[in-house]
Order: structure tokens, then sequence, then C-alpha cells
């Protein structure tokens, strides 16, 4: 290797580490300005060596409980949130790592999700009956919870449930991307390109900054790769959980391949409430 060769490589490597640190350095105070700038709007409640995040809205029965997509949290209902909560009480949460629950020791598993959500819920002093609403991956997560809790349940509504429409096989981010995505958000590239966060502007503020800003977070992408790690394990699990004999189950199909901006579309959320709506009211006629 000629010498012009070896310092062209040494000065291309130089450049490189000088844009990594500032775009870390960037990553960096971006982040702590988004701390500030979006602290949580519900309750954190310790569901036993670490806290979840639930945010609340809403009065009257049977309570709505929101189960998120893949690597989205509580802020991707805002709109199904706000418009349910005029019919009924309807609870969003951020499941173990995302948002702004915390972590735990744990990590994560489709049978550990179901447990931690029913300690949140009565430790937060919400009670059955629910309407579980899963969209995407929270689908099967919810399938699993109603097995689980078979006398909390008043109905199941399954947004898009994996499986069941063809093309959500071709859902985005892939997997392998989010695996990718923490050391791209340490380095600030997420934040520059938008790659991610893109999906939510068109949710309500300040539910829109919120999920931005942690999908420039290496914390809750690290927890989301966890979770899509376990995508097979949790829909096989979903599909072979034996749920109680004339449980009310709808499934709604809604458009869009984008898991990030599923819920943030406008028409795609009133489709959403709308079946949420009609399970609580035929509810409320059962009982």
């Amino acid at each position: 290797m000629s010498p012009a060769v070896r310092r062209l490589l040494v000065i291309a490597g130089v450049v490189i580490l000088f844009l990594i640190l500032i775009g870390a350095t960037y990553q960096g105070i971006a982040t702590a300005v988004e701390r500030r700038q979006f602290p949580h709007p519900g309750r954190m409640i310790d569901v036993g060596g670490h806290q979840l995040h639930l945010q609340c809205a809403g009065q009257g029965t049977p309570t709505v409980v929101l189960e998120a997509p893949a690597t989205t949290m509580s802020a991707a209902w805002a709109w199904v949130q706000v418009d349910v909560a005029k019919t009924t009480r309807v609870c969003s949460y951020d499941r173990a790592g995302l948002g702004w629950s915390e972590s735990g020791d744990a990590p994560f598993s489709a049978q550990n999700a179901a447990t931690e959500l029913n300690a949140l819920l009565v430790k937060a002093g919400e009670h059955a009956p629910f309407v579980f609403a899963g969209a995407e991956f929270g689908a099967p997560l919810a399938t699993l919870y109603a097995s689980h809790y078979p006398d909390d349940m008043a109905a199941l509504v399954l947004i898009n449930p994996p499986g069941a429409f063809d093309r959500r096989a071709a859902s985005t981010p892939s997997a392998g991307f989010v695996a990718l995505s923490p050391w791209l958000a340490r380095a600030g590239v997420l934040r520059a390109s938008r790659i991610l966060s893109s999906g939510a502007r068109t949710l309500p503020a300040p539910a829109a900054g919120a999920l931005r800003a942690f999908l420039n977070r290496p914390d809750h992408l690290t927890r989301a790769a966890s979770e899509l790690a376990r995508w097979d394990d949790t829909v096989a699990l979903g599909a072979a959980a034996p749920l109680r004999n004339g449980l009310p189950t709808t499934q709604v199909e809604i458009e869009g391949q984008d898991r990030v901006a599923l819920l943030a579309d406008r028409r795609n959320a009133d489709d959403v409430t709308r079946a949420i709506d009609r399970a609580v009211e035929n509810a409320r006629r059962r009982r």
C-alpha cells in the first residue's frame, strides 16, 4: 500500500470518527432536552422491583386497556385514547423497557408481559371487566392476557393481528433494522435522518414528540429489538392460548405496513375507536 493511500485511509478514519463524536454529542444533548420536555403523563407503578408507566383517562365501565404495536409505546395510542375516553375509562401503558417504563432485570417474554400487566392494573386500582385492544404485536399479548385472566375479560379487539392478514409479514421497520438501531441512535444517525421517528409526526402533541423522542433512544430501541427477536414465539403462544368460551373477539384490519405510523394515521385511529366503542357497548348490554 502506497504512502498516499495510507494517508487517505487515515484521513477518512479521522473524519468518520469526528462525525461519530459529533453525532454522539448531538444525541446526548437532544436526549437531555427531551427528558425535560416530555415527562411521563401518567403514573409510575411498582410491579416488583421496577416501575411501569400507566396513563388512564375517562370514566365508566368496562375499562379499555391498550396494548401497543412493536417498537412503540403508550403515546402511539394518543388519537384512540382521547376518543375512547369520551365513552369509557381507557388505559394505555408502556411495556417493560419501553417508553417511560423501567426494564427490570428479566428479559422480555410474552408470559412475563401478561403477569406484569396484571400486577400493574391491580396495583393501580384499575378494576375489571376489561376490554383489551391489541395492535399488531400487541394482539397476541392481549390474547395471552385474556387466556391467563379470563374472569377479567369483557371483550378482545385485535387490530392487524400477526398471521391474520398476509401483508403483515412485510411490516416495517424490520426486526433486523431495529436490532441495529440502538447503535445508529447512539451515533445520532436516527435522529438526524428521522428514519424511525417520521411515522409518529401525525399524532397529536405532545404524544408525537414523545414517541419521536423514544424512537431515537438506544434504551427504548434495545428493548424493542428484544421484543421483535421473540416475535415468532409470541405469535405462536397467542395463537395457542385458550380463551374463555363465549369471549367476544373482534378482528380489525387497518391500512399500512409501518408499525410506528399504524395508529398515528387519523383514519386508522377512527376505525379502531369505532371497533372499541362497539365492543364496550356490547359488553354493557350483556351485563
